[in-house]
């Protein structure tokens, strides 16, 4: 029986057009809000603001599911999505905006932890990964679509809210003819505590932090360094087209390696990869489209490849009954990096210079390389497969 039911197909035609409407928004908030002249540092507070959203919304998530179910827990993500989205067209404030924009980080992490947790239940051991791999190949590709659509459509606010939110009610109708069944009200009592103080998983954790500190510096910074440096909004879509896509060829291959090479090496490379982007991106100008071609394509295939990487470190080291709460545990990780980056950088960006984005990222970078050089080179068994 193949991994890719009916339900699952529909499902992830859904995940596509909300993963293009997050895309969309993701890039152009920074913008707009560049445009309203409003300060660097509170741009990347309002970028921390999305993230803070998606920490609430994982630690609400399970408890949504269990009393509703899949099918109308994203119903509820998707309207809360919408009416989020059209908030922003009330007005240009930052505490407003603020506001608006935590909401939405909720709803996306409602429509994440949802999939995830609908394919998850859907598949079995055999197939599980398959649909893993699926959802992270449409998210990337959605991602994709989004920046691309920048380039292609105006991008003034009351230009492109109208047509993102269509695009999220429609998102909502394949899930009227894809039934999940809902779960099972079982009650496990979790605790995180010691999933995030297990010393072997250290460098995993750690690295999840660094992965949310980078990505959510980029996402959230990169559109506006681009802005700053006199670019189109087309041509920022472009840009961050081209990082993101690089994130989605260094899937496969990177993980690959992790597998054939030892994880602790490939974490040696992408850092370092990850400080080699952000040293030319520094020394790069705006005219200089011959060295920020590859310097961003490598910061995709580094950067977007770190988390999942760093997370199948740590999962390694604890036993198979507690991978639940180590993948709650390595998400608290990657947002609460996500939430540093944008608002120390934003206000280091301010204060300073809009290249302080990549010199941050990269001093980050270097202290987990340290952290990595620490660490003696030997792989174990993973207690998860025994």
């Amino acid at each position: 029986m193949s991994a890719f039911s009916r339900p699952v197909k529909l499902l992830l035609c859904g995940l596509l057009l909300l993963t293009i409407s997050m895309a969309v928004l993701n890039t152009l908030v920074p913008l707009w809000l560049t445009h309203g002249r409003l300060p660097t540092w509170s741009i990347g507070i309002v970028g921390s603001a999305f993230f803070m959203g998606n920490l609430l919304g994982t630690l609400i998530a399970g408890q949504l599911i269990n009393r509703s179910g899949f099918n109308r827990s994203y119903y509820y993500a998707a309207i809360l999505f919408a009416v989020s989205t059209l908030g922003l067209t009330l007005s240009v404030d930052f505490i407003s905006w603020l506001v608006w924009r935590m909401l939405a980080g909720v709803a996306c992490a409602l429509i994440w932890v949802i999939v995830e947790s609908a394919l998850l239940r859907s598949g079995t051991i055999q197939n599980r990964s398959q649909l893993l791999a699926a959802y992270m190949i449409v998210y990337y590709i959605g991602t994709v679509i989004g920046q691309l659509l920048i380039a292609s459509v105006p991008t003034q606010l009351m230009s492109v809210v109208p047509w993102v939110i269509v695009l999220m009610g429609i998102a909502i109708l394949p899930m009227l003819f894809a039934p999940f069944a809902r779960p099972d009200q079982e009650h496990h009592k979790t605790n995180l505590l010691p999933m995030l103080r297990l010393r072997s998983a250290r460098l995993g954790i750690n690295g999840c932090i660094i992965s949310g500190i980078v990505l959510g510096s980029l996402y959230g910074l990169l559109p506006l360094f681009f802005s700053h440096q006199g670019m189109s909004d087309a041509k920022v879509g472009y840009w961050m087209a081209l990082m993101v896509g690089a994130g989605i060829v260094g899937q496969w291959p990177v993980g690959w390696m992790a597998d054939r090479y030892g994880r602790l090496l490939v974490l040696r490379v992408q850092v370092f990869m990850v400080i080699l982007g952000c040293l030319v991106m520094v020394g790069a100008s705006a005219a200089s489209g011959y060295l920020i071609v590859p310097a961003l394509f490598v910061l995709g295939c580094a950067g977007f490849t770190l988390y999942p990487i760093a997370m199948a470190w740590a999962c390694e080291k604890v036993n198979a009954d507690e991978l639940v709460a180590m993948n709650q545990a390595l998400l608290m990780s990657y947002t609460i990096g996500s939430l540093i980056g944008p608002s120390m950088t934003g206000i280091l960006m301010q204060h300073y210079s809009d290249k302080i984005l990549f010199i941050a990222i990269a001093a980050v970078a270097l202290v987990y390389m340290m952290m990595l050089f620490k660490k003696a080179d030997h792989h174990h068994t993973p207690m998860a497969a025994v």
